[in-house]
């Protein structure tokens, strides 16, 4: 691994200098082109980074076929980017062991839109947002919030951590970096505001919200309560057709009863079979599967469709859905 010895002595206290990060959570916004005849296709992975371990590589090695079939533009991590405590640094060998060893597939060299799971808060947080990772693999990039404009669809990434009051309340025997994040109601404040200021603005043809908790599950964490009375109205009011996260370590659809929104858990990228499942209403439920895997997400201006692959390539459910196209003249 290379390392700078000029960033390193600006850097080496980082975690501890971001304390005095402001608490505002303005968006960023990436543009990433679609292709030549105007559709978009990624992968969705979550809960992956144990050194290979635990199917961790064999997953990789499917979503690079996978990923040069349907010639994906990116990838998208729903978080906890690496097991168990996050990074220690911006020079953890763990980044390359768990990630720029792990995902070589041509077809994955391409950019890894990455948000922070609970697990990464328990390490250093800026670490994994600092662009030194970038510069170490350059397919990397991770912010606690921002916007992909693909501009057909548009990709609003939130920090679902601090949402979490049982982290602050009753951590336990775990540490979390909370630095850049209080005064916590401000942060979180802000956030929302964010989040529904933009979806409002948006004029995209596709909404999708990625994050790491679970809203709607039949997983072994459960419905998270802070997302379901905080978030979810922000998503129904401003029409979002997707709610993609991690979390639970399964791949899981389940459909709203009452709106389009759909909600789709990818977690399975390494570690899961926990074997704990929570009854939940069979039309609702389209898919639920205990075992490492992925997801697939390809996108038009009409077409939506998404896949679920398991860690031989197996595809466990597909689904679709569509809207009208208007042209003006």
């Amino acid at each position: 691994m290379i390392r700078s010895s000029i960033l390193f002595p600006a850097l080496i206290a980082l975690c501890t200098l971001s304390s005095f990060t402001s608490s505002t959570a303005e968006l960023q916004r990436f543009p990433h082109a679609v292709k030549a005849d105007g559709s978009l296709s990624l992968l969705v992975l979550g809960d992956w980074g144990r050194r290979g371990a635990y199917n961790q590589s064999q997953v990789a090695n499917q979503m690079g076929i996978v990923g040069e079939k349907l010639d994906i533009d990116f990838v998208i991590s729903t978080g906890d980017n690496f097991y168990d405590n996050g990074l220690t640094g911006i020079y953890d060998p763990q980044f390359e062991d768990s990630f720029s060893k792990i995902y070589t597939a041509p077809s994955l060299q391409k950019p890894w839109y990455s948000v922070l799971g609970n697990h990464d808060y328990r390490g250093c947080v800026e670490a994994q947002l600092s662009p030194v990772l970038t510069e170490l693999d350059s397919k990397w990039l991770c912010l606690r919030s921002f916007i992909v404009d693909a501009e057909i669809v548009e990709f609003f990434f939130v920090d679902t951590t601090p949402f979490v009051d049982k982290y602050f309340t009753h951590p336990e025997e775990s540490v979390y970096d909370w630095s850049g994040i209080l005064p916590r109601n401000d942060y979180l404040s802000n956030l929302l505001k964010d989040v529904d200021s933009a979806l409002k603005d948006s004029t995209a043809k596709w909404k999708i919200v990625v994050g790491h908790h679970t809203i709607r599950t039949a997983g072994y964490h459960g419905e998270t309560k802070e997302l379901v009375t905080q978030l979810l109205p922000i998503l129904l009011e401003n029409n979002v057709d997707l709610y993609i996260n991690g979390h639970d370590h399964c791949l899981e659809h389940i459909s709203s009863p009452d709106s389009p929104l759909q909600f789709l858990t990818s977690g399975g990228g390494s570690k899961a079979w926990r074997g704990e499942v929570s009854p939940y209403s069979p039309s609702e439920m389209k898919l639920y599967y205990d075992g490492q895997g992925f997801m697939s997400v390809q996108i038009t201006q009409t077409e939506l469709d998404i896949a679920f692959y398991d860690v031989f390539g197996n595809v466990l459910h597909k689904w679709g859905t569509s809207k009208q196209h208007y042209s003006f003249m």
